[in-house]
């Protein structure tokens, strides 16, 4: 799907994009305290998603041809990830709050992006069928506009709660129980099955840090929002960079082999 991209244009890519990145957040406006825990955190993953994009755009090029679409939406979901930390560090230096419509904003992009990245990694190495595309897709949505209605007050916030449960529970029986964790079991390789396994441990244990977080920041209030930032933002480090890290190494050994 990507293939066409020589070389040439994905260098002048990158660097159109290490060049972009610097008017995003402005060190000489929005100075960081030393002991500003959440903004050294934004900062810090920032440049991680920025490295790990970098990356993931290289590799897609040197990887076998049917891992590069995989790789490249890889690189899109840390990308995105990246210019949303980037604003919201400044956001939250200039005010000291991390406004839950920018959280949603990041997730509504990258988590779909994630979800389907289960698919592209099976039709890599066989045949299967769109309908797994398209049910981790809608679950995928479901989750977070649900979430994102009950946060901002636009439903019952317990409404909100349970419908976005739903979904994530929708995801976690497709890639275990129905189609797409059958067609991992069943058809493919064995480093795609482990990739696979880890991805979606990711999904049920690292993801669980959202639900909580809701549970316990917006319905009972009894986490501290500094405490929860920070939670997040460690938590993205695994749920995004390492998500497309372990996709990666499935591609490399499939490629080697």
């Amino acid at each position: 799907m990507f293939g066409f991209l020589n070389k040439g244009v994905k260098a002048s890519m990158l660097a159109g994009f290490l060049v972009a990145v610097p008017t995003v957040a402005n060190a000489a406006t929005a100075m960081l305290a030393s002991n500003d825990y959440v903004g050294i955190s934004f900062w810090t993953i920032s440049m991680a998603m920025v490295a790990a994009t970098v990356f993931f755009l290289m590799e897609a090029g040197r990887l076998s041809g049917k891992w590069k679409t995989s790789m490249t939406v890889g690189a899109l979901v840390t990308l995105i990830a990246a210019v949303h930390y980037f604003y919201m560090r400044d956001v939250w230096v200039e005010t000291g709050e991390s406004p839950t419509v920018y959280r949603y904003v990041d997730w509504l992009i990258t988590v779909p992006l994630q979800m389907v990245e289960f698919y592209f990694i099976l039709a890599a190495v066989t045949a299967v069928s769109a309908g797994i595309f398209w049910r981790l897709l809608i679950g995928s949505l479901v989750m977070l506009v649900a979430g994102y209605a009950g946060e901002a007050g636009l439903i019952n916030a317990w409404a909100g709660f349970i419908v976005g449960m739903a979904g994530w529970l929708y995801i976690l029986y497709e890639i275990f129980a129905g189609e797409a964790g059958k067609a991992s079991a069943e058809k493919a390789p064995a480093s795609v099955q482990s990739a696979f396994g880890t991805m979606r441990l990711i999904v049920t244990v690292g993801w669980a840090i959202y639900p909580l977080g809701y549970f316990f920041g917006y319905l009972t209030n009894a986490a501290d929002p500094v405490t929860l930032n920070v939670i997040y933002n460690v938590a993205d480090v695994i749920n995004k960079i390492a998500f497309v890290g372990i996709i990666w190494a499935a591609a490399n050994a499939e490629t080697k082999a």
